[in-house]
């Protein structure tokens, strides 16, 4: 633990030297993290091969080249957020002008999960460093190649104190958690998410949690069921189904049920075909994560797939009938069992959603505007798709991030600055001055004063 002491503490010197605050730096920063990204992608895939059996193209697609694209975002636009802005000030205020500086936190602790090891941890460090900040990141253990090739990226990459990893399992990571950092920015479980933000609170430690949930994916009549089986697939079953913004279940229509569930199986045929020998259909994280989605799946329920290997820990996209109360209703599924729930009426399916916490996406798919409307407005989740899945998280343009139970803050693109940003209020005096504020306050300037103040 000594040396995590020393990596917390060289991080707080390196801040304190002004390095970071200066855009120029963070530029040049950025602009080795990507060359560094794309020279090491192979050893980057090979990890996610390793760790998920993850493909090439899935490990490009999902993890490397949405990384690469957040970095180009935060190149073109990153200078212009790091700019004061100036900011009308009221009458009342005259003579004076009015600014916000945005200014970076400090020294930030990152805390990325396994699922996606290489873009969860990649993109919070992106975006902090953009906003001027000293990043530590404690990778996951539970992905241990990807976890040592970051390790390597990172020391390749930057300054020591500028931006540090530290392994290890639950021991490493409670210990950096006690420690008095600036930001601290968690993506992974609701659980831990609870104690993350208790040990924030022991040090009022502002903090982004970025969790899950239940992402209901709704089909009414209307759907253009071919085309909403096809993005339904694609989003469910993308990384085996460990993705916290996979649609969790699809809430559909009672009288679409057997047309929605022949054009499932299509496209999980077209898209997968023999999925169990499919050398680029990834893998459970571990043998504790197979058999809890095992455990979800039983000859009263099965509806397609099913089967499984325990040696190379692959699960077949399956489909299951569901309704609220079946076990696997009743915590988020992170794997590929695609639970089926019906409604009769719109009423009853925006009740159901509404009574459920509060999930990181929802997804709509309806040719009818006045539902695409509605299940937007009245239903609370992070983000989410209208006849899509998945998507919103992709553009560097759109913040994401949940909402209670689903989590806290977001990032990407200009929100990831915000996240990882200060703004002070300055307001900059000359040396007129309304003589009302002073005191003795009169009659008159009593009315002066309410004139400006109303």
């Amino acid at each position: 633990m000594e040396e995590i002491l020393k990596v917390v503490e060289g991080q707080r010197e390196y801040f304190l030297t002004g390095k970071t605050r200066d855009f120029s730096f963070r530029k040049k920063a950025l602009e080795k993290l990507r060359q560094n990204i794309i020279d090491m992608k192979g050893e980057i895939f090979e990890a996610l091969k390793k760790d998920l059996n993850k493909s090439e193209e899935e490990s490009y697609m999902t993890e490397v080249g949405l990384t690469l694209s957040e970095i180009s975002y935060m190149l073109k636009k990153g200078r212009k957020f790091s700019r004061r802005k100036k900011v009308h000030l009221s009458f009342s205020q005259f003579p004076a002008k009015g600014y916000k500086v945005p200014v970076p936190y400090g020294c930030v602790l990152v805390i990325s999960p396994w699922n996606y090891p290489f873009m969860l941890a990649i993109e919070p460090i992106v975006d902090a460093i953009t906003a001027g900040n000293c990043v530590i990141l404690k990778p996951s253990e539970i992905s241990p190649n990807v976890s040592e090739v970051v390790k390597k990226l990172i020391e390749k990459t930057f300054e020591r104190g500028h931006v540090d990893v530290v392994l290890g399992g639950k021991e490493e990571c409670t210990y950096l958690l006690d420690q008095d950092f600036d930001y601290i920015f968690y993506t992974g479980s609701t659980r831990v998410g609870k104690i993350v933000m208790q040990k924030a609170s022991e040090h009022f430690t502002p903090l982004t949690l970025e969790l899950g949930g239940k992402c209901p994916c709704i089909v009414d009549e209307s759907a253009d069921l071919r085309m909403s089986a096809r993005r339904i697939v694609f989003g469910k079953f993308l990384n085996s189904g460990q993705t916290c913004v996979a649609p969790d279940y699809v809430y559909c229509a009672s009288s679409i049920k057997d047309r929605l569930v022949e054009e499932l199986k299509r496209e999980i045929n077209r898209q997968y075909g023999d999925a169990l020998n499919n050398e680029k259909y990834p893998r459970m994280i571990n043998l504790k994560q197979f058999n809890v989605m095992k455990g979800f799946i039983n000859d009263e329920n099965l509806i397609f797939g099913g089967k499984s290997d325990e040696k190379t820990l692959k699960i077949q996209p399956t489909l299951i009938s569901s309704t609220f109360e079946s076990e696997a209703m009743q915590d988020e599924i992170f794997g590929p069992i695609l639970p089926i729930v019906t409604f009769d009426s719109l009423d009853e399916c925006e009740e159901n959603i509404r009574r459920y916490p509060k999930p990181l996406a929802l997804y709509i798919f309806s040719k009818d505007k006045k539902v695409q409307r509605r299940f937007a407005i009245n239903c609370d989740f992070g983000g989410g798709c209208i006849n899509d899945t998945i998507m919103h998280i992709t553009d560097s343009r759109l913040g994401f991030g949940g909402i209670k139970q689903s989590g806290m803050g977001a990032y990407h693109g200009k929100a990831g600055f915000d996240t990882f940003t200060h703004y002070k209020s300055i307001v900059k005096k000359g040396k007129l001055d309304l003589p009302m504020r002073y005191q003795p306050i009169t009659k008159s300037k009593y009315k002066i004063i309410k004139m400006f103040l109303k």
